[in-house]
């Protein structure tokens, strides 16, 4: 089993930055892709980013690239999400998830957080 716990969310305002983390449990963390999707309410959940286990390779969403950027510390089971320049449209529920290859669809990740809420106030 992995089990997996975001932190890191706030109220910001625009312009600022924020660094989201998703601690991972179990010793198979190296073997998954991860990746970071959020839901805003009334809309459905979205992808953000994914990297590869070896963190090689990256894909982000059009709406967030340059802006972005995920890395992770297989040293220390974390993935995380740094999100400059951040505006209001980018306020919603972020998840990070665990998924056997490089994807960018919820249906392919196994495994999920419960969430953490970024807010970016005007």
């Amino acid at each position: 089993q992995v089990q997996l716990e975001e932190s890191g969310g706030r109220l910001v305002q625009v312009g600022e930055s924020l660094r989201l983390s998703c601690a991972v449990s179990g010793r198979t963390f190296r073997r998954y892709a991860m990746g970071w999707f959020r839901q805003a309410p009334g809309r459905e959940r979205e992808f953000v980013a994914s990297i590869t286990y070896s963190g090689s390779s990256t894909t982000y969403a059009d709406s967030v690239k340059g802006r972005f950027t995920i890395s992770r510390d297989n040293a220390k089971n974390t993935v995380y999400l740094q999100m400059n320049s951040l505006k209001p449209e980018d306020t919603a529920v972020y998840f990070c998830a665990a998924a056997p290859t490089l994807a960018n669809l919820p249906v392919d990740y196994a495994y999920w957080g419960q969430g953490t809420q970024v807010t970016v106030s005007s």
